[in-house]
């Protein structure tokens, strides 16, 4: 038997309860795999109809988070991280409505959604996960209003759903003052005081190593991994190599950094005239590796640089985050090479590619001791037989053999691996660098967009009196003999174009990618230092903790007051007969005759009118009507009593 105390819902209240709840559910579906998320949605429309009129049996509730748990298990490969509780929470609350009937249990169904938006922003922090928190979360407390006023319905009925938005909307609108305060004024800290746990899914980005096929899903990917604004010169785009990890060491088929040599510092190196000064706003990889154009001359506080040049940060890059660097293109870089590193950058696997070693070993015979003429006969074989295209066959035990005598058609990572394989064999130092190629210019922000689909890789040959050289043998395809890009596997025509629009080749996309960008500058780049100069246009010095926490206490303080004069007055106001009655009290309070608190409307009058017998009548009269119309409120039009409570005067 049901509680008295436990009462069921009427229909509309029970389908804003869901509809809330569906839409804080949406706001972090959207940031999990779309397999899960679809599965976990459906899941929950599901749910909830069955349970529609009575909750289901805990048995099959049971077995309902069971089955959830192996799903997110499977996904997630028995790992923990962020991802994982997100995907726990999402499948939890959309199994919740099935044991919700009574107000409380929808009250709890309704807390216990919240969590889901908040939740969403451990994983993404854009204007769309901002924009779907605030809707879900107004939703969310339309919704208990809704309950509240179901709750009292027996006294005062219930609300029109439009009601209950508007006096949602007052309510929220009153505390954006405050909410800004606390953003732009309360003390920041440098460091956050927590960790927050790593991702169990990994995110497409640079990785240490590069075995066959690793490349595709990253150049398959559109979003974008970092947004450059320079600042003066611009290189050409053909010379945007933005260097990230370097791979000296090969196993036979993965390479890896290897002995990156901890004890020698960066070489000295003798640049181009031009330098290039640039910021990069970086977006969270969940790694530590961050590309530079090629060469950085400077780091950033708290990042290293290790002897290949390649940059590195102290902490996985978890949010957005933005540097400032200067780079510029090296004459000589590292002339002198040291022992260790000749041996690490002509070292090779055993019993691998022998075609591939014995044409290396050819190569030096017949060249002599001429590096460049090895390094120009194997571009110039490139151009004449070989072909780009993403549709290769997953290689055998010879990588290098295949691709170079077989094959003959493949994308960077072949291009870079064998080119370096073969450079090594004829006795010239080499090694793959991986990063990123060029980008994409956004002219409304007079910036660069680079993508996870512009990740390359290239090599570096050693070469004497000039040190490591670029060599980009993917470059040197001849255009003719690109047969399939990620374009073509996308489509043509309608498509490709709507596409292009989204990644942000067209007009929209831009426009999407800038408004994302300016997010980026006003919300999540505001960090610590940013608001030490808040004040730094209006000449003020940069703010330290106390002088912020003063500052916010006193934009505190008045938002508080702000927001209880405006709670009162619109009490008193709300209804435009109370309206004109107040302010027929205030004209009188202007000579000393305002209406105590305690006083009814009739006794004021009679006080009065012993001041003022000649305002007496009036007064009396409209006392008398507004009290009934008051207090004993019929079905007559009281427009009549409002224009006179206005024209009256004392």
């Amino acid at each position: 038997m049901k509680p008295p105390d436990a009462p069921t819902l009427d229909t509309l209240s029970r389908r804003w309860t869901l509809a809330a709840t569906g839409a804080c559910l949406l706001a972090l579906l959207i940031q999990l795999p779309p397999m899960l998320a679809s599965g976990i949605g459906v899941t929950g429309v599901v749910l909830s109809l069955a349970s529609w009129r009575r909750p289901l049996p805990g048995l099959l509730r049971a077995l309902l988070v069971i089955a959830l748990v192996a799903a997110v298990m499977s996904v997630t490969g028995m790992h923990f991280g962020r991802d994982t509780g997100c995907a726990l929470l999402a499948g939890m609350l959309a199994i919740k409505p099935t044991e919700t009937r009574t107000l409380r249990d929808n009250r709890s169904l309704l807390g216990f959604a919240l969590f889901a938006p908040f939740a969403a922003f451990l994983l993404d922090q854009g204007p769309l996960s901002m924009a779907l928190g605030l809707v879900s979360v107004l939703c969310a407390l339309v919704a208990l209003h809704r309950l509240a006023d179901a709750e009292a319905a027996s006294l005062a009925g219930v609300a029109r759903p439009m009601h209950q938005v508007r006096e949602i909307g007052k309510l929220v609108a009153l505390g954006v003052p405050l909410v800004l305060a606390a953003f732009w004024l309360f003390p920041r800290f440098p460091s956050p005081l927590w960790g927050v746990p790593e991702r169990a899914l990994s995110k497409p980005g640079l990785s240490d190593d590069m075995s066959p096929g690793s490349y595709l899903d990253l150049i398959a990917d559109e979003a974008p991994a970092l947004r450059v604004q320079f600042f003066g010169a611009t290189p050409p785009t053909s010379q945007m190599y933005w260097r990230g990890p370097v791979l000296a060491d090969f196993d036979g088929r993965t390479w890896t950094r290897g002995d990156r040599q901890p004890g020698i510092p960066p070489p000295r190196t003798t640049r181009a005239p031009v330098t290039w000064d640039y910021r990069m706003d970086v977006e969270p990889s969940e790694r530590r590796d961050l590309v530079a154009l090629d060469l950085p001359m400077t780091t950033p506080d708290g990042v290293g640089m290790a002897h290949d040049y390649s940059l590195s940060t102290p902490t996985p890059l978890t949010s957005l985050t933005r540097w400032r660097l200067q780079s510029s293109a090296p004459m000589q870089f590292e002339v002198a090479l040291p022992t260790p590193l000749r041996e690490q950058a002509l070292r090779l696997p055993n019993g691998f590619n022998p075609r591939t070693r014995a044409l290396g070993v050819r190569w030096r015979r017949e060249a002599g001791g001429n590096d460049a003429t090895i390094v120009g006969r194997a571009l110039q074989w490139i151009r004449a037989d070989f072909a780009y295209t993403l549709d290769t066959p997953f290689p055998g035990r010879d990588t290098v053999d295949e691709f170079l005598f077989d094959q003959q058609q493949g994308f960077c990572e072949h291009f870079s691996s064998s080119f370096v394989f073969l450079m090594r064999s004829a006795g010239i130092p080499a090694r793959v660098v991986t990063g990123y190629t060029g980008g994409t210019y956004n002219p409304l922000g007079n910036y660069w967009i680079v993508r996870n689909m512009d990740a390359h890789a290239w090599a570096e040959v050693w070469m004497p009196q000039r040190g490591w050289v670029r060599v980009d043998p993917t470059a040197a395809v001849a255009p003719e003999r690109i047969y399939d890009t990620l374009e073509d596997r996308l489509g043509a025509g309608g498509a490709a174009e709507a596409l292009a629009n989204m990644i942000g080749i067209g007009e929209l996309g831009q426009v999407g990618d800038w408004l994302r960008r300016g997010w980026n500058d006003l919300v999540l780049g505001f960090d610590a230092k940013r608001q030490s100069r808040l004040l730094e246009r209006f000449g003020a010095k940069q703010l330290g903790g106390g002088a912020l926490t003063a500052l916010f206490a006193i934009f505190a303080v008045a938002a508080l007051a702000w927001m209880g004069w405006l709670l009162a007055r619109g009490e008193r106001e709300r209804d435009p007969l109370l309206r004109a009655w107040h302010r027929l009290g205030t004209r009188y309070a202007r000579f000393g005759l305002g209406r105590e608190p305690h006083e009814s409307p009739e006794h004021w009058a009679r006080r009065v009118a012993i001041g003022r017998p000649r305002t007496a009548q009036p007064l009396l009269s409209l006392s008398r009507r507004f009290a009934d119309a008051r207090y004993a409120p019929g079905e007559g039009d009281h427009r009549a009593l409002i224009e006179d409570l206005r024209r009256h005067r004392p």
